[in-house]
């Protein structure tokens, strides 16, 4: 049974076409810049968004837990302590200034929500994207799910950071038509600092993938401070044209702090490193190296 925060319609920067991105919660990342940290955590949290709470206590006069309290400067506050993550809070809020991240979905329900879209999917050349967190975490489900879209005639993508056992990988490659592989840092030590575990498995599951016949886009995020030094980026080059089969996409994907938001509503501290969005300049820079490298680069792809 899949373990999801979301199912988002109408997606188009998961894959070609007009998709259905399914997120599946939980990643063994835990990388600074995440924009969806709701993703991160195996099990289900509740977010608050204080600008949205009107004060009506309806939130806190169903809690069955006592564990909420209403305050003139802090809005509502949960007693995690007390808190069973029920939901109940999440239910009766007006104005979803409390939401809950992370249920089990049926099978059923997953394919409920992508088979409604299939019109419009196969107008668009689009499809099916298993995203995260980290979609292989959950090898049985997800292969379930692949399979099915795949008798379906669905095309399938799997978003993946590629930090899992390479047998998950090999057994998912037949029922997958396309990998969105992230590709963030080539140090250890550095991988280790800014996205909290090695990327052995990584690079090597990403070799493993360039050795079989599938379709694969590696994503970059580009994070000023973190992995735009050219240093950094000419090893990136060096290890992408030495695979067996080059990507045919590599997406440069420029930092933002769009998600500062989630992080304060799941009450944790954001950005406390610094981290910056690259100048034009710069991403203009990295995009002609990679070019200039035979890599088919795009920016924001």
């Amino acid at each position: 049974m899949p373990f999801l925060f979301d199912i988002k319609r109408y997606s188009i920067n998961d894959g070609p076409g007009v998709r259905v991105t399914v997120f599946f919660k939980g990643c063994p990342l835990s990388c600074r810049w995440c924009h969806n940290p709701e993703s991160i955590s195996f099990k289900t949290e509740k977010l608050y968004n204080k600008s949205k709470c009107i004060g009506c206590g309806s939130c806190v006069a169903i809690c069955p837990e006592n564990a909420l309290t209403l305050t003139k400067t802090d809005g509502v506050i949960t007693d995690f302590d007390k808190c069973t993550l029920c939901g109940k809070c999440a239910e009766v809020c007006p104005t979803k200034a409390i939401e809950m991240s992370g249920r089990d979905y049926s099978e059923e329900e997953v394919m409920t929500a992508v088979l409604k879209e299939t019109n419009i999917m196969d107008a668009s050349g689009g499809g099916v994207t298993f995203s995260g967190g980290e979609p292989l975490m959950y090898p049985e489900a997800l292969k379930s799910l692949l399979i099915r879209c795949g008798r379906e005639g669905i095309h399938r993508a799997v978003d993946t950071s590629g930090s899992v056992r390479s047998a998950v990988v090999e057994d998912i490659l037949d029922h997958t038509d396309l990998f969105l592989y992230d590709l963030k840092l080539m140090n250890t030590q550095d991988h280790r600092k800014w996205v909290g575990a090695d990327n052995t498995l990584i690079l090597k599951n990403l070799k493993l993938i360039s050795g079989h016949d599938k379709e694969y886009h590696i994503r970059i995020p580009l994070v000023e401070g973190v992995n735009t030094d050219n240093e950094n980026i000419m090893e990136t080059i060096a290890f992408l044209n030495g695979l067996q089969r080059k990507p045919t996409v590599v997406g440069l994907l420029p930092y933002h702090n769009i998600a500062s938001k989630k992080y304060e509503k799941l009450g944790k501290t954001y950005n406390e490193n610094g981290m910056a969005e690259p100048s034009k300049e710069k991403i203009a820079y990295i995009h002609s190296v990679f070019i200039e490298n035979r890599l088919n680069a795009v920016i924001g792809g």
